[in-house]
């Protein structure tokens, strides 16, 4: 096996075991960087001291235990990091260089990670497709001809095409999860307020969640256990302690009761649906119990969504005025305008009441309805999109296809719950996303029925043929 085609554990093991040396492993995914990303273009900026950080890692390593020591990671680039531009794939940044290191990048770098460049996403993350990008789309290693997914489409194309042995990027309402579902990959998003948002660019506040992007369930384990935890640079991160996210060896740890929502089901075509079915059989063979329930309608939150987002878009991007961070607001793209336009509207005088806070009041349902379908059920089943990856140019002309391509992770966004987009398929070549969410702060239990349903399943282990 090509060493940037190893997992992120897989690599530790290497390194530890001398098999291979970090030089060896950082160069073999810029090799197939150089190779491959003139056709995917995954990438924004490469760490040009990438190889010489990984030597630095090798001579290191006799007196250096640090878990990540010389192992390549992506970076969604709305990460600020102090040696890489931070652009967020929008005009208004570009060439900025941040003055201070993001939580999660810092702790990666700390346990011993090089970053190996900064990935494309949707300018702002503005969108489900990395279509939205000022500097050009992502394609879908599986084939060029489709959207990868977004806003954290760079992030999965890296890890689908083996550019990276992992990548970091950010969910608001399935920018983790859609991606990971229509590239093959494995995402996770945590709780929100888990995981560190300081020297994230912000786009809605309340929801913003950074989480791994890898090619297993162990490997976003592991990631989790690093960037998780208290941050009193952020007041939204929790005090909660990140428990030992230990997942079992064994085929089974514990039986779990599971809620399939009829209406979730309800929303997918028929193909995607019928992949639901075959992997609820999985899951029944390992002995988990799974029943049918009832949740509020997924197309209810994709209002409350759309009005909470853009408000908070207004809000946060209202600090790019062309004085401190170079470029003016005629940079803006069009997704940006119109999200600003639509969040000042809801926000405006006379027009809070009807819009905003009646969105955040049936936000408010939907936490309470998981609350109730959570004292019934371990997990819920949630799979991240209504279907496999869409051509390109399907987003041109559609102002809420984000919306409706999230639809069905946009409750537990909402909501701040921790899920799982894992590979649960293949429709017409393409690769269909089964997941699970699970109560706030729940992150061992999601990881582990995941996990359990990788061991069963061997749809982690297909690569595109790029």
């Amino acid at each position: 096996m090509s060493l940037n085609k190893l997992t992120l554990t897989q690599a530790i093991k290497n390194l530890q075991a001398k098999k291979c040396s970090a030089f060896e492993l950082v160069k073999a995914c810029l090799d197939q960087i150089n190779r491959y990303d003139s056709k995917i273009h995954a990438f924004l900026e490469l760490n040009q001291d990438a190889l010489k950080e990984a030597k630095l890692a090798d001579n290191q390593r006799r007196d250096n235990s640090s878990p990540l020591l010389g192992i390549p990671i992506a970076i969604k680039d709305n990460f600020l990091t102090q040696n890489l531009p931070t652009t967020a794939a929008s005009k208004v940044l570009e060439g900025y260089l941040p003055q201070y290191e993001s939580t999660v990048t810092r702790k990666l770098k700390e346990a011993g990670a090089i970053i190996i460049g900064k990935t494309n996403m949707d300018a702002w993350a503005h969108g489900s497709s990395t279509e939205s990008s000022d500097f050009g789309p992502t394609l879908n290693p599986w084939n060029t001809q489709f959207l990868p997914g977004g806003s954290s489409g760079g992030s999965t194309a890296a890890v689908a095409a083996d550019m990276c042995i992992a990548a970091i990027g950010s969910e608001t309402a399935g920018s983790i999860r859609l991606p990971a579902a229509w590239c093959g990959v494995t995402g996770f998003k945590p709780t929100y307020g888990r995981v560190s948002r300081y020297g994230v660019i912000a786009m809605a506040s309340s929801t913003d969640s950074p989480g791994p992007i890898a090619k297993t369930v162990e490997d976003c384990a592991f990631l989790t256990q690093i960037i998780g935890g208290f941050d009193p640079y952020d007041a939204t991160s929790s005090s909660n302690p990140v428990p030992l996210l230990t997942l079992s060896k064994a085929k089974v740890k514990t039986k779990l009761k599971i809620g399939l929502p009829k209406e979730y089901l309800e929303a997918m075509n028929q193909e995607t649906k019928a992949l639901v079915h075959e992997a609820i059989k999985v899951l029944q063979n390992q002995g988990h119990v799974i029943e049918p329930t009832s949740l509020i309608s997924p197309k209810y939150a994709i209002g409350v969504y759309t009005i909470v987002q853009r408000s908070e878009v207004s809000s946060n991007l209202s600090r790019y005025d062309g004085i401190r961070y170079g470029q003016d607001r005629t940079k803006f793209g069009e997704e940006a305008i119109r999200r600003i336009m639509l969040g000042t509207f809801a926000l405006s005088s006379g027009y809070y009441d009807q819009y905003y806070s009646k969105a955040q009041k049936v936000r408010t349902l939907i936490i309470e309805d998981f609350n109730q379908a959570f004292k019934k059920f371990d997990l819920i089943i949630n799979p991240p999109s209504p279907g496999p990856a869409l051509k390109i140019g399907a987003s041109k002309n559609e102002p809420l296809f984000g919306e409706m391509q999230d639809m069905l992770v946009e409750p537990s966004s909402v909501a701040g719950l921790t899920g799982v987009s894992l590979p649960g398929g293949f429709v017409d070549g393409l690769p269909f996303g089964f997941g699970f969410v699970g109560p706030q702060f729940s992150e061992d239990k999601v990881l582990n029925i995941a996990h359990q349903y990788q061991q069963a399943t061997d749809w982690h282990l297909r690569k595109p043929q790029l």
